[in-house]
């Protein structure tokens, strides 16, 4: 970033080099010393919670601002999901049938992709975890367009490093979790969720209860694969319950391909959402 014009203000760049090359003294050594801004055990410790969460939510979105993105579709999937030609490594039959999610989720995001050169990159950009699995195929499936794709990646004990195919430049990294949720959502325009594990569980129902809750605008919310989302939720009976209302259902469109997913996009109002 170039200094701002419109002071005159010596710029912080500047000082932290200048603090860099000072006399060593005990007391240029001590901690009390170090600019704040600089001393990376100042900035861990627990009172500066709330200045990293905001820093964490700054930084992405000025990037993201800077790039042009206005708009996103997300993909929320299985990590473990394997690509078709590497399905006989999957840990159980039915990761290695759901393998055809993979697929599907790189022609989607292939497709819309596409869609989005139309806008210079600016509407439309794939968005996902940044890992392996369907997230792979989102960020695969837009490279293979020529364009670029976000990868919100978050730091874990046994992961994991961005997927070669994330734009370098729209490679973050999170320590927050509610943060990275915060981004997944923010820029939304539809909200695409293959089958996965407690991860994509927990992303496809927080952003469920912000669009039922009126915290989010109403936007295309698609989940790839029927018989497995009957299998292990069952929506009717929460809405036979009475915990959820029978129009909640109407939230969710079902579909088996990235064609079907494409044509629930093309045929939504937009002008509706708020």
């Amino acid at each position: 970033m170039k200094d701002d014009p419109t002071h005159s203000f010596r710029h912080s760049r500047e000082d932290a080099q200048t603090a860099r090359n000072i006399p060593d003294t005990p007391q240029t050594r001590a901690p009390a010393y170090r600019l704040a801004y600089t001393d990376v055990d100042f900035m861990m410790r627990e009172e500066l919670r709330p200045v990293r969460l905001q820093l964490e939510l700054l930084k992405p979105q000025m990037i993201m601002d800077e790039r042009g993105i206005e708009s996103t579709i997300v993909m929320f999937g299985g990590a473990r999901i394997p690509a078709p030609e590497k399905k006989e490594s999957a840990k159980t039959p039915y990761l290695a049938e759901l393998s055809r999610y993979y697929e599907e989720a790189r022609l989607f995001a292939k497709t819309m992709t596409d869609r989005s050169m139309e806008s210079y990159g600016r509407e439309f950009v794939i968005c996902t975890g940044g890992g392996p699995g369907v997230m792979e195929a989102g960020n695969r499936g837009a490279h293979e367009a020529g364009g670029q794709s976000i990868g919100l990646n978050i730091v874990l004990p046994h992961e994991q490093a961005p997927n070669e195919f994330v734009t370098p430049d729209l490679a973050f990294n999170f320590h927050y979790f509610a943060i990275r949720k915060m981004h997944f959502l923010m820029r939304a325009k539809a909200v695409t969720v293959f089958p996965g594990g407690f991860g994509t569980l927990d992303e496809m129902f927080e952003a469920l209860t912000l669009i039922q809750t009126n915290r989010m605008s109403r936007i295309p919310f698609i989940l790839f694969g029927r018989d497995f989302w009957a299998e292990i939720i069952n929506w009717e009976r929460l809405a036979e319950a009475g915990t959820i209302s029978p129009e909640d259902l109407e939230l969710v469109s079902f579909v088996e391909t990235a064609d079907e997913a494409v044509a629930v996009i093309d045929g939504w109002d937009y002008s509706k959402c708020g």
